[in-house]
C-alpha cells in the first residue's frame, strides 16, 4: 500500500471535514469493544496474566534467534515447507512461483495485515489471480478499493447505510436491506470463491516453536475454509510471532480474545499442523514464510523493541480517544491508533512516519489496556524526543515549546501573559493561522479565554465550601 504516514495531520483533518460521520462509526464500535474488554479483565486477575504474557513474550524476543531455529525444525518435520523473506520482494518471489506451479487462478484470502504489508492483493492481481478477501469486513473493503481502517474490525468506519449502498450498487439488494440479508449475500459469493480457489492465504496469531504449530483465532470461520478446502495453503508469519511452549497458548489465546473483543475464547480457533496426511482432507502443500520487514533492526533498537510484543488484538485502539476521531485511515499505514503510531516509525523510518507519534494525549488508556504489557506513552515519548534531535519538528514548533517553557517556569511572566490574553479577544483569523490555535480549532468551536483566572475562581469556591 501507499505510505502517507508523514500527511497524518492533513488527512485526519480532510476526513473530520470531508465525512464527519466517520467519528459516530468508529466510536460507537471502539466503545462497544472496550466495554466488553473491561467486563472480560473483570472476570480475571489481569494483571497477574497480562505480567505473565509480558514476560513470555520478551523471553521469545531476547532469544529469537533460538526459537526461530526450533520452529523451522518441527515445520520442516511436520511437512511444511520453510521459506524466510526479509521484505515483499522474497514473499512475492514465492507467491510467484507457486502461482506458476499450480495454475492458480483464484485465492481465498483470511484477514492478515502482515499480506498488507507485503502487498500481497495487489501482486496476485498483477499475476491475473482472482483474489478474494474472506473475512466479512475485509471483503466489504475490498469492494470499496480502501485498506482496513481497525487491527481487528477492519470497516468499523461504515455505517450500515453506506454498507447497503455499497450491496446495492454491487448486487442489486435494496437500499434498505437488512444486515442478515447482505451477510447472506456476502456469505453466497464466498462460498463459491471456497470451493473452487486452488489457493489460501492466511497469518497466523502465533506460532508455536517447540510443536511447529500455527495457531489462527476467528470469528467467522472463513479462516478455516481458507486454510483447509484449497490445495495450497500459504501462511504469512511475523518473525515476532511465535511462542515457545504449546502450554503458552492456554494463556494467549483467552487473553487475546478477551483483549481484542470482550470474548473468552474466539469462536474458531485453528491449530494447523501440516498438509493433510493420506486419507485425510486438507491442503496437499502448507507453506509457511517467516517474514522480517523491519522487525529485526526494531528488535535492535534499545527503546522501541517492546512494541514486538504486540499481539495485534487492537484493544490500543479501541481506547485512545483520538483514534476514536478519525478511524484507522489518516494514519496513512497498515498500523493505525496507539500501537501504529509506535510501530510504524520503527518499520518505516522515523522521516516517514514522525508526525504519528504525535497522535495521541498521553492519557495511557493504551497501556492499560495492551494485553502484554506494551509501554506505548513511553514509546511515543521516545519517537518524539528522536523527532526533535533529527530536525524533524517544525522550527516554529521549538520556538514555541521554548516561549511556553519560559512563561510556565516564571510565575510572574504566567500571570503577566494570562491577564494580556484574557483581556484581549483572539480574532478568528488568528486562530486560522498560528499553528497551535489552528490545530486545536481544527473541529472545535473558537478558543474563548476567561474573564477571570482560574485561581480566583477557585479561591472563591474554597470560601463559599469552607467558610473561608
Amino acid at each position: 500500500m501507499r505510505v502517507k504516514a508523514k500527511l497524518y495531520p492533513k488527512e485526519a483533518a480532510r476526513l473530520l471535514k470531508e465525512k464527519p460521520s466517520v467519528r459516530a462509526s468508529v466510536t460507537g464500535a471502539t466503545l462497544h469493544f472496550e466495554r466488553n474488554r473491561l467486563r472480560a479483565y473483570g472476570e480475571i486477575d489481569a494483571e497477574a496474566w497480562r505480567e505473565r504474557a509480558r514476560r513470555i513474550k520478551d523471553h521469545v524476543l531476547t532469544h529469537l534467534d533460538h526459537y526461530l531455529e526450533l520452529a523451522e525444525k518441527r515445520l520442516r518435520e511436520n511437512g511444511v515447507q520453510v521459506h524466510w523473506a526479509e521484505g515483499p520482494e522474497e514473499a512475492h518471489r514465492l507467491l510467484r512461483e507457486v502461482v506458476a506451479r499450480h495454475g492458480v487462478k483464484r485465492a481465498v484470502k483470511a484477514k492478515s495485515m502482515l499480506t498488507e504489508e507485503l502487498g500481497v492483493n495487489p501482486l496476485l492481481e498483477s499475476l491475473g489471480v482472482e483474489v478474494y478477501e474472506t473475512d466479512l469486513g475485509e471483503y466489504l473493503i475490498q469492494l470499496l478499493g480502501e485498506p482496513p481502517s481497525h487491527i481487528v474490525g477492519p470497516a468499523i468506519h461504515l455505517s450500515l447505510p453506506e454498507i447497503q449502498r455499497l450491496f446495492h450498487d454491487r448486487f442489486g439488494t435494496p437500499l434498505d436491506a437488512a444486515p442478515e440479508a447482505l451477510a447472506q449475500v456476502a456469505r453466497g459469493v464466498l462460498r463459491e470463491a471456497f470451493l473452487t480457489a486452488e489457493l489460501g492465504i492466511s497469518g497466523a496469531n502465533f506460532l508455536v516453536a517447540e510443536t511447529g504449530t500455527l495457531a489462527v483465532m476467528e470469528n467467522e470461520g472463513n479462516i478455516r475454509l481458507s486454510t483447509s478446502l484449497p490445495r495450497v495453503h500459504v501462511a504469512f508469519v511475523g518473525i515476532e510471532k511465535l511462542l515457545p511452549r504449546f502450554q503458552d497458548l492456554a494463556l494467549f489465546l483467552p487473553l487475546t480474545a478477551r483483549a481484542a473483543t470482550g470474548q473468552r475464547l474466539a469462536t474458531f480457533v485453528s491449530l494447523i499442523q501440516g498438509p493433510a496426511q493420506p486419507g485425510e482432507e486438507g491442503p496437499e502443500e502448507v507453506h509457511v514464510v517467516l517474514v522480517d520487514h523491519g522487525r529485526t533492526a526494531l528488535l535492535a533498537d534499545p527503546e522501541a523493541w517492546e512494541v514486538l510484543r504486540c499481539v495485534r488484538c487492537g484493544a490500543c485502539l479501541n481506547a485512545c480517544p483520538v483514534y476514536r476521531q478519525t478511524g484507522g485511515h489518516p494514519y496513512g499505514y497498515v498500523y493505525s491508533g496507539p500501537i501504529g503510531a509506535v510501530l510504524d516509525p520503527g518499520l518505516l523510518g522515523l522521516e516517514e512516519a514522525h508526525p504519528l507519534p504525535h497522535a495521541s494525549t498521553l492519557c495511557g488508556a493504551c497501556q492499560e489496556a495492551c494485553p502484554v504489557k506494551i509501554p506505548i506513552p513511553k514509546l511515543l515519548l521516545a519517537w518524539r524526543h528522536r523527532a526533535v534531535e533529527q530536525g524533524l519538528a517544525p522550527t516554529w514548533e521549538k520556538g514555541a515549546m521554548r516561549a511556553f517553557a519560559q512563561v510556565m517556569g516564571s510565575p510572574a511572566l504566567y500571570r503577566l501573559f494570562s491577564k494580556a490574553l484574557r483581556g484581549l479577544p483572539l480574532p478568528q483569523a488568528l486562530q486560522d493561522h498560528l499553528p497551535l490555535l489552528r490545530a486545536w480549532t481544527e473541529g472545535r468551536g473558537p478558543l474563548k479565554p476567561s474573564p477571570r483566572p482560574f485561581h480566583e475562581l477557585w479561591r472563591e469556591i474554597k470560601e463559599e465550601t469552607h467558610g473561608g
